[in-house]
């Protein structure tokens, strides 16, 4: 569970993140849950959105993915929501205590 100061830093960090998935009319598939998985495990932090024609909203695509994927939703602006999972070997993120 991620405190506030940890949320504060990644979303700092978030912050110059382009969206690296989006979700359409297709919604949340095998294969999209794997692409997502293979960029936490890269990345730690990803940005995520949700398009118009989508039936999910970003909030819904942030809490599915993040129960999923075993990682934390760390925030939910418009259709963009900001995703977290520690990589236990390489971590990229130096959280706050």
């Amino acid at each position: 569970m991620l405190t506030g100061k940890q949320r504060s830093y990644l979303r700092k960090k978030g912050n110059q993140l382009n969206p690296v998935v989006q979700i359409g009319k297709n919604g949340i598939t095998s294969s999209l849950l794997e692409q997502v998985e293979e960029v936490l495990e890269a990345k730690e932090l990803i940005k995520i959105r949700a398009l118009n024609n989508s039936l999910y909203t970003a909030r819904e695509v942030a809490e599915e993915l993040a129960e999923e994927c075993n990682a934390e939703v760390v925030q939910v602006i418009g259709s963009v929501c900001l995703i977290y999972r520690q990589n236990e070997e390489e971590q990229k993120y130096n959280l706050p205590d």
